[in-house]
């Protein structure tokens, strides 16, 4: 259980650093807009709004439910492209390289 609690610290690190880097919107967007069957949604929203709208709810439910998590997470791969010559964004692409490995971790930690 220790892994799993562990993504649950590093989800509520994310929310903070996206509010610290005013990545964090007010306003969510459409219905259409989150019902997208593009990868990261990147048709219809930017991807800090994926992982505000998307990713952080989705982990969190699974989470809440005590379901298991993904046996793969590669979030970082996509802020890395998305903000790739953005010298700020460093400690951000770290954090999800963080989060993708936890939630490896947590995978396949034995789950009851």
């Amino acid at each position: 259980m220790h892994e799993r609690i562990r993504v649950a610290a590093l989800l509520i690190d994310l929310e903070a650093d996206l509010r610290n880097r005013l990545l964090w919107d007010a306003v969510e967007p459409a219905p259409e807009a989150l019902a997208s069957t593009q990868p990261f949604c990147i048709d219809t929203l930017s991807y800090p709004q994926w992982l505000q709208f998307v990713f952080l709810p989705r982990m969190r439910a699974l989470l809440d439910a005590g379901q298991p998590l993904p046996p793969q997470c590669a979030i970082a791969e996509m802020a890395e492209v998305h903000f790739a010559g953005v010298a700020e964004a460093l400690e951000l692409v770290d954090l999800l390289r963080e989060i993708d490995r936890a939630v490896v971790a947590a995978h396949r930690q034995p789950f009851p």
